[in-house]
């Protein structure tokens, strides 16, 4: 068997794309810190270190959820790709359920965008990351009903793989922000 690049070409446009314009906020933001070490360092001080990690810690199990569900329907199995989905799917809705309460202890605080520089780049990555989120869970939602049936076309299972590539984006972006916002001294 020859080995090929999983999913549509097109996907990968895309998630190249939507990683160069990460990649360029990530380098704004490391700029922005630099240019005020102290400052940034108070404003991470009031997130939550624990909230950051389950949040690294979903995200990850749903990728591994969204992998096996891709092998599941690799291997026609109708039965256990859809349950993995809804899994990775469950997951992600305990990211957005975590993030939205982060959001509510900030603002509890009286902490919002315009707070410090900090938080303006706080909010503006996770909410564009959050939006993400919520469009990967729509594939997921789309996954979880679409493979109670066998997928025998090779399109299905390229819009399939698509669908999984997005979320791994998704997942590995999460990493870089969590590593960014909440870990870097």
């Amino acid at each position: 068997m020859q080995p090929r690049i999983p999913g549509e070409p097109g996907i990968w446009l895309l998630i190249f794309g939507e990683m160069t314009v990460f990649a360029v906020l990530f380098a704004s933001f490391l700029h922005a810190r630099h240019g005020d070490v102290a400052g940034f360092l108070a404003g991470q001080a009031h997130l939550s270190k624990g909230i950051g990690i389950a949040n690294t810690l979903l995200l990850l199990t749903s990728s591994l959820f969204v992998a096996k569900g891709v092998d599941m329907v690799k291997q026609g199995d109708s039965i256990h790709a859809p349950r993995l989905f809804a899994a990775g799917l469950a997951c992600a809705a305990g990211f957005v359920l975590l993030k939205a309460l982060e959001y509510a202890q900030l603002f509890a605080e009286g902490i919002a965008v315009g707070s410090h520089p900090f938080f303006g780049w706080y909010f503006a990555l996770t909410a564009l990351h959050l939006g993400h989120v919520l469009i990967g869970s729509l594939l997921l939602s789309a996954l979880t009903l679409i493979t109670r049936k066998p997928l025998t076309r090779p399109l299905h299972l390229a819009l399939t793989e698509s669908a999984g590539c997005f979320w791994h984006m998704v997942d590995l972006l999460w990493i870089v922000i969590f590593a960014l916002i909440y870990l870097v001294e």
